[in-house]
């Protein structure tokens, strides 16, 4: 979560959840209306001031770090409309994915798929590529049906696929470089049940049996502990119902012992004490058991992280990510790391979106996480060499060292974005460092 705290000469400091980034803006603007948006946009143009909006800061990277003016779009929240009968709900840019899951269910209705944290802002979470897992259903920003956009000199753009459609192909998932969107509309469908199930399985049968896991579930992910054979896989697929969800012990086990509290003491004792690391990795990774459960989507999508980590993601080619999850264990191996943080893999259909990490084809992802404070720079180092060999895309929310050369190489409609973005924005009003790093001058 983004925190703001007054400084010295009233200038505040910002700095992201993980605490690895942080800026001094000039000054931060919280607009309660569009309108006041649009003013504060055309205002720091014509001082000369570049401009960023900033969410909950869940991102890892300094994709909302600015040293001109920091918008902070909470004031603008809430879900504006739903239209039943076209299957969508429109919300303001600012509004939290864990209100809006909870406004949605109350009126009958959810996301089709979702990351596995709603604490992101509904803005920040889709301009960065934020996704669950999929077979059929994508990341969060493939679910939007149309939104508005705070361009560079202050026009508020409204943008579908029938009007300003190749802004729209870009600007769902824009990295905050193409101007400030304001309202997002989703599409949703009416409330369903999902069965989770939860089962632990040894390293070489989960990677042999991946693509069959891949394509009998609507969602299957998988963790794989480091220093171990172990990992947890996870399933979910629709069902009928009725909700019953994970029993306390279960539920404790899964969001305590794994997720927070404990997984807390046991990532401090490994900071402190790294040979230590893969013993406690076979303990916890034997801790866990099989468990079904059923609830509605968001209740099983998303889980509470207490704990505060550094990640780095690439989307790799779905064919080539078992081969790269091998080489990785490898590597690990070999090391001498010590590695506290299970490794996430997830999958996602190829989408139409300009730098989705999906864009184009069919993927899966891998995660690597070192908790906060600890050195993650060999392993990230060793992860992204794995990934980028493969023609790997990092995850724009999530720590990398890639640059625009490279990524012109992976994404095929680079060029597509970054003349869009010289139309909209020609004097880099939305630059920042990052921005300049990953899309060229």
């Amino acid at each position: 979560m983004g925190t703001a705290t007054a400084g010295k000469n009233s200038q505040t400091t910002w700095r992201n959840w993980a605490g690895n980034v942080s800026a001094r803006p000039a000054r931060v603007v919280t607009p309660a209306s569009v309108g006041e948006l649009q003013e504060a946009v055309r205002r720091a143009a014509g001082q000369g001031l570049r401009v960023k909006a900033v969410g909950t800061g869940h991102s890892f990277t300094a994709a909302a770090a600015t040293d001109g003016v920091l918008v902070r779009p909470q004031a603008l929240a809430g879900i504006t409309s739903i239209d039943r009968e076209a299957g969508t709900v429109t919300v303001a840019a600012g509004t939290v994915l864990k209100d809006l899951n909870v406004a949605l269910a109350r009126e009958g209705l959810s996301l089709t798929n979702m990351g596995d944290i709603m604490e992101q802002t509904v803005s920040g979470a889709t301009s960065t590529g934020t996704h669950g897992t999929g077979r059929d259903s994508a990341s969060i920003a493939a679910q939007i049906r149309g939104l508005e956009l705070v361009t560079a000199d202050g026009r508020l753009l409204t943008c579908s696929d029938k009007e300003n459609p190749e802004v729209f192909a870009a600007a769902r998932l824009g990295i905050g470089a193409l101007g400030i969107v304001t309202s997002i509309t989703f599409a949703v469908e009416p409330l369903f049940f999902l069965t989770a199930r939860e089962e632990p399985m040894g390293f070489d049968r989960v990677t042999a049996e991946f693509d069959q896991h891949f394509a009998e579930n609507e969602h299957f992910e998988f963790y794989w502990f480091p220093h171990t054979g172990n990992c947890n896989t996870k399933r979910n697929n629709r069902s009928q119902g009725p909700a019953a969800p994970p029993g306390p012990v279960s539920a404790w086990i899964e969001d305590e012992l794994l997720s927070n509290g404990v997984f807390q003491a046991v990532n401090s004792l490994g900071r402190a004490v790294p040979a230590t690391i893969p013993a406690i990795a076979r303990v916890a990774s034997r801790a866990l058991s099989a468990r079904t459960y059923t609830d509605i989507p968001y209740k099983v999508f998303t889980s509470p992280r207490r704990v505060r980590f550094v990640e780095m993601e690439y989307a790799l080619p779905r064919e080539r990510v078992v081969e790269a999850l091998r080489e990785l264990r490898a590597v690990v191996d070999r090391s001498g790391m010590r590695i506290s943080f299970p490794v996430e893999v997830r999958t996602a259909p190829a989408d139409d979106i300009t730098l989705s990490t999906a864009s184009g084809r069919d993927t899966a992802y891998i995660a690597v996480h070192m908790y906060r404070g600890t050195p993650y720079q060999a392993y990230f180092t060793a992860a992204e060499r794995i990934f980028t060999a493969l023609d790997g895309r990092p995850h724009w929310g999530k720590v990398h060292t890639r640059d625009a050369e490279y990524l012109a190489r992976v994404y095929p409609r680079f060029a597509e974005f970054t003349a869009l973005r010289d139309r909209l924005d020609p004097d880099r009003v939305f630059g920042n460092d990052y921005v300049r790093r990953v899309l060229g001058e």
